[in-house]
């Protein structure tokens, strides 16, 4: 193999690597947004139910409250993924994807820079690193968001977003219910200070706002990466077959 087809190779893939490893970078605390260290804004609603469609199943939508958040994504987690069964078996259509968003005073203090967070299919892990100082301002200040919608524009929005990104995020939270081969209800929390089952918002999202885009460097490591890869695996390919060997 050339030297120089070997170095492209050796740079693609180690480029390529390290954008994978580093994908869900967040931005530091400095690189925030003023709205992300706010609360959530919410009031009861007096909309009454109503019905969408999604999936060919119908769905009855109950408003609880009018619901405004901003806030950073630390996981997702898309209900369409391959592993999902809860959902596939649920025949849940409209839930779109969970976002596990960060606020408030662990935006604030940038807490969550050390912090681990992990989506299941229907909710968001986090632990804190060691020795990091933690009160119920910390533990109040996240929450895993149940985004549902029938909207085909808004659900490619959603799935669209990436760890990192800084959103804003409005509409109802609700109950949601259906009768398509079972009696599917969910419902949602109301309060930022429950835990446990039954903690996550089930957010119908009427709209979505991309307020900064997470860390671009990543990306742009693995595209170049990419780009070295084949352009060695090129030079490889045409070099003479006794360079190539060795």
């Amino acid at each position: 193999m050339s030297a120089l087809a070997r170095l492209l190779l050796i740079l693609g893939i180690g480029l390529l690597a390290l954008g994978c490893y580093k994908r869900d970078t967040v931005p530091e605390p400095a690189l925030l947004l003023p709205e992300v260290r706010s609360e959530p804004q919410q009031r009861p609603s007096s909309d009454a139910p109503y019905s969408v469609r999604a999936g060919d199943v119908d769905y009855r939508i109950e408003p609880v409250a009018d619901y405004d958040i901003t806030g950073l994504i630390v996981s997702r987690h898309d209900s369409d993924t391959f592993w999902d069964s809860f959902h596939a078996r649920a025949n849940d259509h409209l839930n779109v994807a969970d976002l596990c968003l960060v606020w408030g005073a662990n935006a604030s203090d940038g807490a969550y820079e050390h912090m681990a967070f992990w989506n299941g299919q229907w909710t968001c892990n986090y632990k804190y690193g060691y020795g990091v100082p933690v009160g119920p301002e910390h533990t109040r200040a996240l929450s895993n968001n149940h985004l549902l919608t029938n909207s085909a524009d808004i659900a490619e929005r959603i799935r669209g977003l990436r760890v990192g990104d800084q959103v804003r995020l409005r509409g109802q939270l609700a109950v949601y219910r259906h009768q398509a081969g079972m009696n599917f209800v969910r419902g949602t929390s109301v309060s930022r200070d429950d835990t446990g089952n039954g903690a996550c918002e089930t957010l119908f999202v009427n709209r979505l706002d991309l307020l900064q885009p997470a860390p671009a460097w990543p990306l742009w490591l693995r595209w170049i990466g990419a780009l070295l890869l084949a352009v060695g695996l090129v030079a490889w390919y045409r070099a003479p077959f006794d360079a190539r060997t060795r």
